[in-house]
Formats: C-alpha cells, sequence, structure tokens
C-alpha cells in the first residue's frame, strides 16, 4: 500500500520534486488512465494546503468533460470549442497552463464552487494532442505562483509518462 509523506523541505521546489518523486512511486506498474487520474488528484488534494479542489476534466468533442477528482460535485462539461469557457476551457484552448490569483476576475469564470477563490489549470497535451486538464481550486486568493506552476507541470509531466492515454482517443469523437 501507498504512503503519501509529507517531508518538509526547504523550499517549495524541494517540496514539489520530492511530491514529484512520491507521485512517480504511486504510479508505477500501473498505466490506466482512470485509476493513475484519481491516485494522482488524491494525492495532490492530500498533500498540498488549502485546496478545495483537485481534478481532472478529459477532451471529449469540443468540451472537457469531468473525470476523476477529489472535492465538491462540480460542473461536468465545459466548452472548448468555438469559444472556450473558464480557466480550464482557455487552457486547453490555448494549450498552456494558467494561474489566476482571482478568479472573480477571470472574464468567463465558470463558478462551480463558491468558495474558490484562485485556481491553475495545467493542459495535458500527449504526442502535440490536448486530452485535457488538471484544475487545482483554492479558497485562498492567490494560492498559486509561478514556483506551484512549475512543480505542478513536472507532476503532470511525470503523470504522462506513467499513463496510457489511448482509451481515451476512444472518448473524444
Amino acid at each position: 500500500m501507498f504512503e503519501a509523506k509529507v517531508v518538509m523541505s526547504a523550499s517549495k521546489s524541494d517540496f514539489y520534486a520530492n511530491l514529484t518523486k512520491q507521485l512517480g512511486g504511486l504510479l508505477a506498474g500501473e498505466r490506466d488512465l482512470m485509476a493513475n487520474s484519481a491516485n494522482f488528484s488524491s494525492l495532490i488534494f492530500l498533500m498540498l494546503d488549502n485546496l478545495n479542489w483537485a481534478g481532472f476534466y478529459f477532451l471529449r468533442g469540443d468540451d472537457l468533460v469531468l473525470g476523476p477528482f477529489q472535492g465538491k460535485p462540480a460542473c461536468v462539461r465545459i466548452p472548448v470549442q468555438p469559444s472556450p469557457r473558464g480557466v480550464c476551457g482557455n487552457a486547453a484552448f490555448h494549450r498552456k497552463t494558467i494561474v489566476v490569483p482571482n478568479v472573480h476576475e477571470f472574464p468567463g469564470h465558470i463558478a462551480c464552487d463558491s468558495a474558490s477563490n484562485s485556481e491553475i489549470v495545467i493542459p495535458l497535451i500527449v504526442n502535440d494532442v490536448v486530452l485535457g486538464v488538471l484544475d487545482i481550486d483554492s479558497p485562498i486568493l492567490a494560492r498559486f505562483d509561478g514556483e506551484d506552476r512549475v512543480g505542478l507541470e513536472a507532476m503532470v509531466a511525470t503523470f504522462i509518462d506513467a499513463t496510457d492515454f489511448s482509451p481515451l482517443s476512444t472518448l473524444r469523437g
């Protein structure tokens, strides 16, 4: 059984390096998309402080559709095409991580949980194709910064390397 361990670090970058190593161990030997995304969202929710939601949306046609997550029930579908909605839709459409210090100031923000005040969304890009996003919300304003972006992008890279996304391709049409 895997046991997540909080390791006191001198820096946020050390914390994320340790967490990325733990994620690699958690996903070792398992390539299933749903199992890995469920465990990844759980690890983030347990190990990062001041979160109220962490999970995945996967691209199906022109929409992001809710995948495994931790937190309150969430919006099920988020449009990406023809015009993106919310932080998740914009991250997928523009193919880049978006850090939002105050979601109430983000044009078109979709409020699935009124307690959310800041957000970070990292797109999942495999073979130059966007397959979904990792979405993390916090009730704290400006909870996420550049170090969180770098650390979480490294974790997403580990997740992508450890996961078979081929079942998702059958869901996209």
